[in-house]
């Protein structure tokens, strides 16, 4: 027997709350807007850019944490803006698309 098995014997009334470890996919705020993914070189190197996402700043940044993950990559967030490292257009657009987003490619 557990932990949680004990506690359930002790206390049959209580009802657990959920912890917020892991936020769900589906709190991130969608748009009407299409969310601009372009491509840029900076110093030599490749970046994706995002830009035009107009959601609060706490789920813009879930979204960033959640493509960096999914994709194994760097990146960072400036000026309302995601940067990836590397050349993820494709990947970016296929996961936004999912998640029911928008997504407007830009050059290239």
């Amino acid at each position: 027997m557990d932990l949680k098995d004990q506690l359930k014997n002790l206390f049959p009334e209580h009802i657990p709350e959920q912890s917020e470890a892991k936020a769900p996919e589906s709190n991130i705020w969608l748009q009407e807007e299409p969310i601009i993914c372009k491509y840029e070189k900076r110093k030599g190197k490749p970046t994706t850019l995002l830009e035009g996402y107009n959601g609060a700043a706490k789920d813009f940044k879930l979204l960033a944490k959640e493509l960096k993950t999914k994709l194994s990559v760097g990146g960072s967030i400036k000026n309302e803006t995601i940067i990836i490292q590397g050349d993820y257009r494709d990947k970016i657009m296929d996961i936004l698309k999912k998640k029911g987003f928008r997504v407007k490619r830009v050059g290239g």
